[in-house]
């Protein structure tokens, strides 16, 4: 059974009308004959949507139970049962009721994809994971439910329902997407036109760079090499001199004419001798084109021109920015130059820019060294005819001129090819012209002519030496020839060597990074980093980059072993051996780099484990004494009760009784402080919320203290607020006994509650000493005193305890000086909207809200609660 398919529809927002394409997509499918159902679509109320869903067939949800109320979620198994050939499917970021199948709905999408189902979903830009922090710094909204790039990034299709801001506006203002009395506060919040035009943004920038995936995945699958001119990229190309700033800044000015341009700074290190570069220069244009958006790539290259039209093509460029030549005139005796030749060769679909600089015709170093071991089939080919062919033309011209210039010169003018047939050629044309060379003087110009004889004893030694002299010179100039590839070879290497150095100095620790950087540097298809448990285990994959990597290591075209249990393996072409040095270091710092991460991920734990280490020694430190004081209090009176030597009267016995209930409620409050501080800070509260009046909680919260110590003015005209009723009550109970607290004798404590917009406050008030502004924050930090409490009053949990409950109720606590003298604590709290009577959950962090005979999904309100609290401001 095949693997369904996913398509999704990609929004930059709610209300573009995603869930509205799904719909039409099932519809068109529908008409076509093909079975398709609906597995949870949710409307939001909005009736065109609620229209599409007239005419599909609608699975049946399932309900969860869940702290008392009730939910719906997709019924994963009533779809795999009914095996549909597409499945509709909303809002695949959301958080399935604790219960569930899965944890997240994106998670029973794969089940289906794995059963065979083909899958339509939607999501928002807003929802990947990847963008969380982009989002947040954008709309100062954190985004609570998200989903892994890598489950979008793998849908078969993925389409952009696009808007313009001022369009989604209107739709909002029309009542399409929020009832009434939201549209205002949306559209002065999260639909403001800045933050919408963002989120559009990002919405498009994603699905480009997918589409250029899907690009480069097709050109590779069906080996297209020339230049799809989809989106202008431009490569510059460096050589490490100083024109290089230059060369940068322009491809800048040139990509900022277009919109989405890229620039790829490369530079090529070619073993066959190109001139050193600075490292330090190409550290400062490494962190210019960094500077400018760009991206710096290193490369070694046998041949520059060829690699950097590679590369360009690698990349599918539509533009090359190359410097003009800093050789002086004489120099182009050794070829044309990289400039010339790449817009030679690079074809009618790469342009080529030459930019002129103030380093043009200044000279470069010395000439360009050549190598005889890269030396190429022209320089080969030449040898051999200056090697072989010259000798004849040279045996003719001088058996045809009448002047006889004498054995000696003869032989001078054949050693002088031998020696350009070594320049040109290497090693074996030389030994050819100079065992030719030696025939034809023996034959043509040495005593008896036109034999291969020789009678005067002298000539004999004459070739002799002439023929030893000539092998001699082509060895010398062949191995200076290796000597200058082998310096050149090892000077590119170094110089990668230096650049991976550098990376590690510079902080560059991502493992991707870095077998990026080795894909790039030795031309592969793919880097796989191979790691195992032992020599039996299986090979698993610690990190990849490239299409199609391997899983082992002996089905890749080059492996370097890591010790014992690791391994880099590389696939594309098979490697030369002089490369594997360089790749040993590649490999050793690979292993490097994973073993830091994981050291960091352990450090991180560690830091965890010591920060619940000084929790806890924080904890034993402020309980030593306060959780000993009321176990004494109720010892002894306990220790009284029991004494058979004490007649106790009723009015006693009642007092160490009354004593007793004292202690045990002092240690029930301290713990269970302490229980909900741990919770706090483990994460784990879970608020289930509902819209409830402040006049059912409020007065229960109450109970703990004196009646004539709290006065209390909730009006009846409020509206409900959606909160946690049981985390409202210990909100507000700790506020008032810290209050009580600190209140002198006959100064009550004024609990009142107002409206103020979308936020009902509740302030507690009180005439103490109050708080310096400087210390109002301090005293909601857990384990502290304010002045001079006395011991056993609490562990100074009291208030870190209720702003932790109450943040995740979305409210607020603070502290602001009474007027007059004191300290009064706003409690700032979500009020429900109104005509709409849902109830609304939040689990582990997660919001839901269900409305009567329906479920509202998280997206709807999660943006509401967002909206909130960018009003609310910053907590």
């Amino acid at each position: 059974m095949g693997r369904g398919k996913l398509r999704i529809y990609l929004g930059a927002a709610p209300g573009v009308g995603k869930t509205y394409a799904m719909l039409s997509e099932g519809h068109r499918r529908t008409e076509r004959g093909t079975d398709v159902v609906v597995g949870f679509v949710e409307h939001h109320g909005r009736p065109r949507t609620e229209v599409m869903l007239h005419g599909l067939e609608q699975v049946e949800r399932r309900e969860l139970a869940y702290r008392g109320a009730a939910f719906t979620e997709m019924d994963v198994d009533a779809v795999l049962a009914r095996r549909p050939a597409i499945a509709l499917v909303d809002e695949l970021a959301h958080t399935n009721v604790p219960g569930s199948r899965n944890a997240k709905r994106w998670q029973d999408v794969e089940e289906l994809l794995r059963a065979g189902i083909d899958v339509v979903s939607t999501v928002n830009i807003q929802h990947l994971e990847s963008l969380g922090d982009v989002v947040e710094s954008i709309t100062g909204v954190r985004q609570r439910e998200t989903v892994p790039d890598e489950v979008v990034r793998r849908a078969d299709q993925i389409e952009l329902v696009d808007m313009s801001p001022q369009a989604l506006r209107r739709r909002m203002a029309h009542g399409n997407i929020y009832k009434p009395d939201k549209v205002d506060a949306a559209l002065s919040n999260y639909f403001r036109p800045g933050n919408l035009t963002a989120l559009r943004e990002l919405a498009l920038l994603w699905v480009a760079d997918r589409a250029d995936e899907y690009l480069q995945q097709y050109r590779g699958e069906h080996g297209i090499r020339s230049t799809w001119q989809a989106r202008e990229r431009i490569v510059v190309g460096l050589t490490g001199g100083p024109e290089g700033r230059t060369l940068i800044r322009r491809a800048s000015r040139m990509a900022a004419k277009g919109s989405g341009s890229e620039i790829l700074a490369v530079y090529i290190a070619r073993s066959d001798g190109l001139t050193s570069a600075s490292p330090k220069e190409l550290a400062i244009q490494r962190t210019l084109v960094e500077d400018l958006g760009g991206t710096f790539h290193h490369v070694i290259g046998d041949d520059v021109p060829d690699a950097l039209l590679e590369f360009a093509r690698g990349v599918n460029a539509t533009q090359i920015v190359l410097g003009s030549s800093r050789r002086k005139a004489w120099q182009y005796v050794f070829g044309p130059g990289v400039g010339a030749t790449v817009a030679r060769d690079s074809g009618p679909d790469l342009d080529v820019h030459i930019v002129t600089h103030g380093e043009v015709a200044k000279g470069r170093g010395l000439p360009v060294a050549r190598s005889a071991a890269r030396l190429g089939r022209t320089r080969i080919i030449a040898g051999w005819v200056v090697g072989v062919i010259l000798p004849v033309l040279l045996c003719l011209l001088l058996t045809h001129v009448d002047a006889d210039p004498g054995l000696a010169n003869d032989m001078l003018l054949f050693l002088a090819l031998t020696v350009a047939a070594a320049l040109l050629g290497g090693l074996w044309p030389a030994l050819a012209s100079a065992a030719f060379g030696s025939l034809l003087l023996n034959y043509y110009f040495a005593p008896p002519l036109h034999r291969f004889t020789v009678s005067d004893p002298k000539n004999i030694v004459a070739i002799s030496i002439f023929f030893g002299v000539a092998v001699s010179v082509a060895s010398v100039v062949d191995l200076a020839a290796r000597r200058t590839h082998q310096a050149a070879r090892l000077r590119a290497e170094s110089e990668i060597l230096s650049f991976l150095a550098g990376s590690v100095l510079r902080g560059e620790t991502a493992l991707p990074a870095l077998l990026e950087r080795v894909r790039e540097t030795f031309a592969m298809e793919s880097v796989a980093l191979l790691e195992r448990a032992g020599d039996v285990e299986p090979w698993t994959r610690a990190g990849s980059v490239g299409p199609r990597p391997v899983d082992r290591p002996e089905d890749a075209d080059v492996d370097m072993p890591i010790g014992d249990h690791m391994a880099l393996a590389l696939s594309g072409r098979v490697l030369p051996a002089e490369d594997r040095r360089v790749l040993g270091a590649f490999a050793a710092q690979a292993a490097v780099v994973l073993d830091r991460q994981r050291l960091v991920g352990e450090a991180e734990e560690a830091r965890r484990l010591a920060e619940g280490n000084r929790i806890r020694t924080a904890l034993l430190a402020a309980v030593s004494h306060d959780l000993r004081t009321p176990l004494a209090s109720i010892k002894a009176s306990v220790t009284s009760l029991r004494s058979d030597d004490v007649d106790w009267s009723e009015e006693d016995r009642a007092e160490l009784l009354e004593g007793i209930e004292e202690g045990a409620d002092r240690l029930d409050h301290l713990v269970g402080n302490l229980l909900d501080m741990s919770r706090l800070q483990t994460g784990t509260v879970t608020p289930l919320i509902r819209e409830i009046d402040l006049d059912e909680v409020v007065p229960m919260a109450l109970g703990g203290v004196p009646e004539d110590s709290v006065l209390l003015d909730v009006p009846e005209t409020l509206p409900m607020v959606a909160v946690d009723p049981g985390l409202l009550e210990r909100t507000v109970a700790n506020v008032v006994e810290n209050a009580v607290k600190y209140s002198p004798p006959g100064e009550p404590v004024l609990v009142a509650a107002s409206f103020l917009g979308d936020r009902v406050e509740v302030r507690v008030v009180d005439r103490g000493p109050g708080v310096p502004d400087e210390a109002k924050d301090r005293i909601f930090a857990p384990f502290q005193r304010y002045g001079d409490a006395p011991r056993g009053a609490g562990v100074g949990l009291g208030l870190a305890v209720a702003r932790g409950f109450a943040e995740a109720m979305d409210g607020t606590l603070a502290a602001e000086d009474t007027p007059g003298g004191g300290l009064t604590m706003v409690l700032t709290l979500r009020a429900a909207a109104r005509g709409r009577p849902p109830t609304t959950v939040t689990v582990d962090g997660e919001a839901r809200s269900t409305p009567p005979g329906a479920d509202v999904t998280m997206q709807h309100l999660d943006l509401d609660i967002d909206l909130e609290r960018q009003k609310a401001g910053p907590q």
